[in-house]
């Protein structure tokens, strides 16, 4: 298993301890659709060339999902149940399903707008998801496994609150893509606000096995700046995440020279 998520890529070889058979076969399929490839280069225009916003393309996607499975591998590792499969009478394997699903489809409603971007993003991920899941669900699962995807893509929206720990893990996933390589395509077109600059003050993100709880969240800062991703940011997407009680966050400013924050934890 991974050991730090900056550089964790999803290996069903590492993730011996949860059924992954599910997920190995829909994993594959989901990257490699064609519509999504289309959506996840057409989803960046609204947020990145008009609004210039930090990157909400191929790439964010790719570390929120990686993010959300070493989220879900060690809360699980860490006994913490999960329920969003469980009340709809599905498999402990479409626990991982879901939490994929949601992470890939989740800012897809930024083809329409970037302002309430989860709202749009609901009808977009039903009709892809009415398509993508044929070949892996019946009818009644399919329903299922859409109603919970689709939960937790509107509530990685801090205005709505999840119900389930599937949908909180999609939430605080989003907020940890928070290295200064979210901001690289802003910054280099002359992008100078809070996201942008914030974003450039955060070196690195781990996620390890924690002293206490499940996650340890450890998160290095450069400059005082980091502080809004962290405080701002992380901890608005963590409240009531329904996850809140299993991480810990530590973020450490390793150039101390400015005196101004050394050390924030959640």
């Amino acid at each position: 298993m991974a050991t730090d998520s900056s550089s964790y890529e999803y290996d069903p070889e590492a993730r011996h301890a949860f059924p992954d058979e599910r997920l190995n076969r829909v994993l594959p399929a989901l990257i490699e659709d064609p519509e999504l490839v289309a959506y996840l280069d057409a989803q960046n225009v609204n947020a990145v060339t008009r609004k210039g916003y930090n990157d909400h393309g191929s790439k964010h996607i790719e570390i929120v999902r990686n993010r959300a499975l070493r989220l879900y591998d060690l809360l699980k590792a860490g006994g913490v149940e999960f329920n969003g499969a469980s009340q709809q009478g599905l498999d402990e394997a479409d626990e991982a399903v879901i939490v994929a699903l949601a992470a890939t489809l989740h800012d897809i409603g930024h083809v329409v707008h970037r302002d309430d971007h989860a709202y749009y993003s609901i009808p977009l991920a039903a009709d892809f998801l009415d398509r993508f899941l044929d070949p892996f669900y019946d009818i009644g699962a399919k329903v299922r496994i859409k109603g919970e995807v689709l939960h937790a893509i509107l509530c990685h929206h801090t205005e709505e609150t999840p119900l389930t720990r599937e949908a909180g893990v999609i939430r605080v996933a989003d907020a940890l893509d928070m290295e200064h390589g979210r901001s690289r395509i802003p910054y280099e077109e002359g992008g100078r606000g809070i996201n942008t600059l914030s974003s450039q003050a955060i070196r690195q993100v781990s996620l390890q096995p924690g002293d206490g709880k499940p996650v340890l969240v450890e998160i290095e800062m450069i400059n005082a700046a980091g502080v809004y991703q962290v405080d701002n940011l992380l901890k608005a997407k963590l409240t009531d995440s329904t996850i809140e009680d299993a991480v810990r966050i530590v973020a450490v400013n390793t150039k101390t020279d400015d005196d101004l924050v050394e050390r924030i934890e959640l």
